[in-house]
């Protein structure tokens, strides 16, 4: 019966001893399924974190790029107010200027100054005066340069 109880001790002591090692395993399992775990949720959020700083910088850029063109759009608008408004008042001019020269004293006026008309029972005396012609312009350069030419 001694040996019966040592065995028995003995195996009871086995089964001890192999609760620990058992517990071992399980805690190292549990450990490395907690380290897995802790991987998979710094790699998803980092991985969210890539995504939403993306995300962030397009919208940075998209609102640069809207703010620049909403600028110069605002700018060629002014512009063209500034070159209606111009052409409105050159309008304006050009149809007084038409209703005065509708005048007939007014086209007299034209056709004398500029048309060199007379009226009728009027003699028109035009006296010329003479200008130099672009040839003796040329021709006194010419001799201008040989004269220079010949005193170097």
């Amino acid at each position: 019966m001694d040996n019966e109880q040592e065995q028995n001790n003995s195996g009871a002591s086995e089964t001890e001893s192999d609760k620990p090692k058992v517990n071992q395993k399980i805690a190292k399992k549990v450990k490395d399924k907690s380290k897995k775990h802790k991987r998979k949720i710094v790699f998803y959020y980092s991985f969210l974190t890539f995504v939403l700083l993306f995300c962030i910088i397009q919208v940075g850029f998209s609102v640069i790029l809207n703010t620049s063109k909403t600028i110069a759009y605002i700018g060629k608008i002014k512009t063209m107010n500034k070159v209606r408004d111009e052409a409105e008042q050159r309008n304006k001019d050009l149809k007084n200027d038409i209703k005065l020269f509708s005048k007939a004293s007014s086209l007299e006026e034209i056709a004398r100054n500029n048309l060199k008309m007379a009226g009728n029972k009027e003699v028109l005396v035009i006296i010329n005066n003479p200008q130099p012609s672009q040839d003796q312009d040329k021709k006194k350069d010419k001799k201008k340069n040989k004269k220079n030419d010949k005193e170097n």
